[in-house]
């Protein structure tokens, strides 16, 4: 199902892209919704190449998903039209039923945090639609790839550490 070489599988995974011209806004920036497909396309493809993991497996195997609970997102900077940038992903928690996966786009060079993003997924039956407790394997999994002692998941917090990450200063997103 996934890949596991050693115990030391990668935390983070990265991603080059180009800001497309239909998924722009007429200001040439990238359309707010459009960051989720950006992002989430970018985990489907980061996970499957670093860990041979395919979210269909999940499915076939043992007839259930992840399902998005709640969402937080930050636009930091805006995206622009051909412009080259690197999308971060991690998982930074998990439990029996729930995860949270972060989400961070920076320019080429990862200089200008330009925005983050926070999901939380619960883990679904889906012939009931029920969530259910992760099987032993897909812990395995889930602790394999956790980014581990995150335990302030406040977004403006998040935002400081990854912006410390990336040795950039921190301004607060609060009013």
């Amino acid at each position: 199902m996934f890949q596991k070489t050693d115990n030391l599988l990668a935390k983070e995974t990265d991603s080059r892209v180009i800001i497309r011209f239909q998924d722009c806004d007429p200001l040439q920036h990238l359309n707010n919704s459009n960051y989720f497909d950006y992002y989430f396309n970018a985990r489907e493809d980061q996970v499957a190449k670093l860990y041979n993991f395919k979210f269909s497996e999940i499915f076939f195997k043992y007839q259930t998903s992840w399902v998005v609970y709640q969402q937080h997102i930050s636009y930091i900077r805006p995206a622009l039209l051909s412009e080259w940038v690197r999308i971060f992903s991690r998982l930074i928690y998990h439990n029996e039923d729930t995860i949270i996966t972060e989400f961070y786009m920076t320019n080429e060079d990862k200089t200008q945090l330009k925005s983050v993003l926070q999901v939380t997924s619960k883990y679904i039956d889906v012939k009931t639609g029920k969530k259910i407790a992760h099987q032993p394997e897909i812990i395995d999994y889930l602790t394999a790839i956790c980014v581990p002692n995150i335990t302030d998941f406040d977004t403006n917090h998040r935002i400081k550490v990854i912006k410390e990450e990336l040795k950039m200063p921190y301004k607060s997103t609060q009013s």
